[in-house]
């Protein structure tokens, strides 16, 4: 095999899910979100890469799985310009930025106690007032959050 020295090979994925432009401080809760410590398929993490932004990046790559939009939903929370790869038979065929929705419904819980959500088996309501870099506001009881210190369900 004649390889550069310089360059890293990692198995392309046959079919999967590639999520790529994570920011590396947000890499393990991405991780933590898509369930990989339980995961019985293939996954490759890669940290503290560098991206053509200029900044760090992760990524993940697990085979054998397509998320779906709930589970995009709570990484957008975290990583809203993190990019969806979907691979099959070795070919991108859907490439996209994760989406974050206007409102987030039993996605985030309120850092608030004395929120009703709180107190009460109800669902969390969120309004999202800037997807590129979220802020959060409970519907019930106005407090925000920063996306990326929003605590996932």
């Amino acid at each position: 095999m004649n390889e550069s020295k310089t360059s890293l090979a990692v198995a392309a994925l046959r079919g999967g899910t590639v999520i790529d432009h994570i920011p590396s401080d947000a890499l393990f809760r991405v991780a933590h979100i898509l369930g990989i410590e339980n995961m019985p398929n293939a996954v490759t993490i890669g940290n503290n890469l560098p991206s053509a932004r200029g900044d760090k990046k992760g990524i993940i790559k697990v085979d054998g799985i397509e998320f779906d939009r709930p589970t995009l939903n709570r990484i957008a929370v975290i990583a809203p310009k993190a990019t969806v790869n979907i691979i099959r038979d070795y070919e991108v065929v859907s490439k996209h930025t994760v989406e974050l929705p206007s409102t987030l419904m039993g996605i985030v819980r309120c850092p608030n106690p004395k929120c009703i959500t709180n107190n009460e088996p109800m669902a969390t309501r969120f309004d999202v007032s800037d997807p590129d870099t979220p802020t959060l506001r409970c519907h019930y009881c106005n407090h925000t959050v920063a996306g990326a210190d929003a605590e996932i369900i």
